[in-house]
């Protein structure tokens, strides 16, 4: 018996202007260069006869089908997105694209940048606008304190500066 699954929850459509770029330059890269040089490996290895035992032609086949899935993520996701390309008015409260240091009960500070959901990049502490903790964050300001609940459990933070440029 087949198992169903619920359909993931659609991400907003907010991006940054160097978000919508990279999207644009990864569908180009992988149109003009990746995709040919699979084609290209891809039939080197049909011609050597019996796919059936043939590795590497299922390999090729598989990356062809990977690449093939992206570009039609990237093709319809670029139909979808809106660019978010000018500051709020008021750049003391969090909004889209902000960073923002927070300050944890222990101390810690930590700096977030609210980006859309195919921008996010954990190690440099982009989070998604969709995220719990953008979401508490959204409309707070300097000295504002959150509670945002996590599968880890309840983190707090208050909130130290707001920023909409790069430190």
């Amino acid at each position: 018996m087949p198992r169903w699954k619920a359909p993931p929850t659609r991400s907003s459509p907010y991006i940054t202007a160097a978000g919508a770029q990279a999207l644009r330059e990864e569908l180009r890269q992988l149109w003009k260069q990746q995709r040919p040089e699979v084609v290209r490996a891809l039939a080197a290895a049909a011609a050597e006869g019996d796919r059936s035992e043939n590795a590497e032609y299922t390999y090729r086949k598989k990356q062809l089908g990977e690449i093939d899935r992206r570009i039609r993520y990237l093709s319809k996701r670029l139909d979808q997105i809106e660019v978010v390309d000018r500051l709020p008015d008021d750049q003391g409260v969090v909004r889209f694209g902000a960073w923002v240091v927070v300050e944890d009960d222990a101390g810690a500070e930590r700096i977030f940048r609210i980006v859309g959901a195919d921008e996010t990049h954990a190690q440099r502490g982009w989070i998604s606008v969709d995220s719990p903790v953008a979401g508490a964050l959204l409309g707070k300001s300097a000295g504002a304190e959150i509670r945002v609940e996590l599968p880890d459990g309840v983190v707090h933070y208050t909130v130290l500066r707001v920023r909409y440029r790069p430190e």
